[in-house]
């Protein structure tokens, strides 16, 4: 297990950023611990919800945690806007940085993760396979 802070900067995709974390330090599985930081914009999947909704503005991300494989990233967030509203949900593509996010990652290297479907739930799901 290795801890490793990030930083992103303006204008970065948070997802795509954290998608590129495995193959650039050669690892199969990572889980995002905490992070902080803003946005200008952010898109979310609410629960039950097929589309994605859009915020822009003035963000700043609360909370932000998940896990990331080779198949993908699952990613929650919680963010709140100038008036101090707070929206969370599941993270898309397009979260855009607008100053900064803090990011902690602990890497597995001696774990591969994968998503595979879910018999009881329906949805591809997190599988563990220690290496």
């Amino acid at each position: 297990m290795t801890m490793l802070p990030l930083r992103l900067n303006p204008g970065q995709d948070l997802r795509a950023a954290l998608q590129e974390v495995l193959p650039q330090h050669g690892v199969q599985a990572a889980y995002v611990l905490q992070g902080i930081g803003s946005l200008s914009v952010a898109q979310l999947r609410f629960a039950g919800a097929a589309g994605l909704t859009e915020l822009c503005g003035d963000l700043e991300i609360l909370s932000l945690a998940g896990s990331l494989s080779p198949d993908g990233a699952h990613l929650h967030m919680a963010v709140a806007d100038a008036q101090g509203r707070v929206t969370g949900g599941h993270v898309a593509a397009g979260c855009v940085v607008r100053t900064t996010a803090e990011l902690l990652l602990m890497l597995l290297p001696e774990y591969r993760f994968s998503r595979e479907k879910d018999a009881a739930t329906g949805y591809a799901e997190l599988a563990i396979r220690k290496l």
